[in-house]
């Protein structure tokens, strides 16, 4: 388990905890994120990624990823993120982190962008009838789709809403022509001789006395 960040005199701080030996490594503190609360973070299968949260005292878009097996950071990229946010979700695609939702100190978003990892890039989400701008909901990734609901507005208005976002739109299939079909040869049917008729024998008149 990776903790990092958080509110305290050391906020840019962390530690990996081994539960097999109950014991906890520090993070390393070279090239790390600057310090934040409110941020999130999502497991790749190789890295956390962490991203947005306060940064004392404003929101802020950058994040880090963190290699336990280098303790090592790299930084995201800030080109094309999303603005700075609190209190919005992640989730890991497979392939891309996908943040959403939002509250900054004047207002709520309904923004968001994905951020892959391989490309160190960030491609803005679609606001095409996204669900209203709110903050404090929750998102699950189903696998194909990012489902996000509840959450509250800037002006504490509750919200039982939600949307599912995909990630990717289906590509459009190729039209591929139907075959022509061939036409099947009828067999004409052929007249099966009927048999001459054997002439009868007729027989022979005898002479009449």
């Amino acid at each position: 388990m990776i903790v990092w960040g958080g509110s305290g005199d050391i906020p840019e701080t962390g530690g990996r905890y081994n539960p097999s030996t109950d014991s906890w490594t520090p993070t390393s503190t070279d090239n790390v994120p600057s310090p934040r609360n409110s941020h999130t973070a999502v497991w790749t299968g190789t890295e956390m990624i962490v991203w947005g949260g306060t940064g004392f005292p404003s929101t802020v878009n950058t994040g880090g990823r963190y290699d336990p097996s280098t303790d090592s950071w790299t930084a995201t990229s800030t080109t094309g993120a999303p603005a700075g946010r609190i209190v919005h979700t992640a989730v890991w695609t497979g392939t891309e982190m996908i943040v959403w939702g939002e509250q900054n100190p004047s207002n709520d978003f309904n923004t968001g962008g994905r951020y892959n990892p391989g490309t160190d890039s960030w491609t803005t989400t679609s606001t095409a009838s996204a669900p209203a701008a709110r903050h404090t909901h929750t998102a699950v990734w189903t696998g194909s789709e990012m489902i996000v609901w509840g959450g509250e507005t800037f002006n504490f208005t509750v919200l039982n809403t939600g949307g599912r976002y995909c990630a990717q739109s289906s590509p459009t299939p190729t039209p591929t022509a139907s075959p022509t079909p061939t036409p099947t040869v009828t067999a004409t049917p052929t007249l099966t001789p009927r048999p001459s008729p054997t002439p009868r024998p007729r027989p022979t008149p005898h002479p009449r006395p």
